[in-house]
């Protein structure tokens, strides 16, 4: 009987984040004096069965308000129109020179559930604040890595019947895309950008930028594809002509990365950072920011304007659903900025983001 070899997975590009084999989060880019932890993925399976049998501490289901806002509109020369869909996914509507609108969808997750079925895993404590039938054609969506939280197969596979968008993502997702139909018959191309690499979609740049994170969706194939964000910049055929530029950062631990994007990128006028899951402490600090730790990014990315992210939909973590956001407002107040400077959205709001007049960016 023949011996039929097994497939062999593509050797991934080496560089200072990847060996040939896996991912893996540069020392250049984490905090000072951060040592490495051992056995983290036995640890976190043994919180998440304790957990179990702890007390809930989110509702069951929430309600959320009527969206204020106009997700449709076209945003004013210099300003962004962002509407918070839930945890990271955001519609953003940005300028063009030629009076255009660039419309952006950022991890778009909008099923029931962030598992791999449907009948288990996190389950939505709010309703996404937008349906996708209620959206505009998206141009492009950015989908930082694989986690369930923010890349969800039936999501993509809606958007590209719909709207045959681009796709951009760090490398070894595509193969996940491909699952959700993108890349083939028509449904949105797809491009894969490591750190620092930048593509040109019309007049748009985006470039995919580091972040402290892993990644994986079965117990089989951690960290073989990348996570990062973005920083778009909506006409750099325009640079004076007040098209903003906005970070988003996925999903993130706090590390030195955020200074390294401000020196290489410049100042982003918006910043969308990640405020939530990041309790227990030990578990969570290489992969999630703190409310505080989120207020320090903004600091060091220097960004204008920033809104939290990743709270307040699903139950991933420890902290109670409030807390995110009360620890910010006092994070902001501890760092002398104003409560607008900072601020979060009601899920489905869709908010108009004016560029700050100079004396009002310390």
């Amino acid at each position: 009987m023949p011996i039929i070899p097994l497939p062999v997975s593509p050797p991934l590009p080496v560089s200072d984040h990847c060996d040939g084999r896996r991912f893996f989060n540069p020392a250049a880019i984490l905090p000072p004096a951060t040592a490495p932890r051992a056995a983290r993925a036995l640890s976190i399976l043994r919180w998440q069965w304790d957990r179990r049998r702890r007390i809930a501490n989110w509702p069951a289901r929430l309600d959320n308000p009527p969206p204020a806002g106009d997700p449709h509109a076209h945003p004013a020369p210099g300003h962004a129109l962002v509407t918070f869909i839930g945890h990271s996914t955001f519609l953003l509507r940005l300028p063009r020179a030629d009076g255009s609108t660039l419309t952006v969808l950022t991890d778009p997750v909008f099923s029931e559930r962030c598992s791999p079925v449907r009948w288990a895993g996190p389950r939505r404590v709010r309703p996404p604040g937008r349906a996708i039938a209620d959206l505009p054609r998206i141009d492009v969506i950015l989908v930082s890595h694989c986690h369930y939280d923010h890349l969800d197969l039936p999501s993509l596979t809606r958007l590209g019947r719909r709207d045959t968008p681009v796709v951009i993502t760090p490398p070894g997702n595509a193969r996940h895309l491909r699952k959700a139909g993108l890349g083939h018959a028509g449904l949105g191309e797809i491009v894969e950008l490591d750190w620092w690499e930048d593509i040109a979609v019309g007049q748009a740049s985006i470039t995919c930028t580091p972040a402290r994170h892993g990644s994986a969706r079965t117990p089989f194939d951690r960290n073989r594809a990348l996570w990062g964000g973005f920083t778009i910049h909506a006409d750099t055929g325009n640079p004076q002509g007040g098209a903003p530029r906005v970070f988003f950062a996925g999903d993130s631990g706090h590390g030195r990365h955020w200074r390294q994007i401000r020196d290489r990128l410049g100042a982003p006028d918006l910043a969308l950072l990640p405020v939530g899951a990041y309790d227990p402490r030990i578990l969570m600090e290489a992969v999630h920011t703190t409310p505080e730790e989120s207020v320090q990014a903004m600091l060091d990315l220097d960004a204008a304007q920033a809104v939290g992210m990743h709270f307040g939909t699903f139950r991933l973590t420890d902290e109670p659903i409030d807390e995110p956001l009360r620890r910010l407002a006092a994070a902001c107040a501890a760092a002398g900025l104003e409560a607008e400077r900072f601020t979060s959205l009601n899920h489905g709001e869709c908010r108009d983001f004016a560029p700050l007049p100079p004396a009002a960016r310390p």
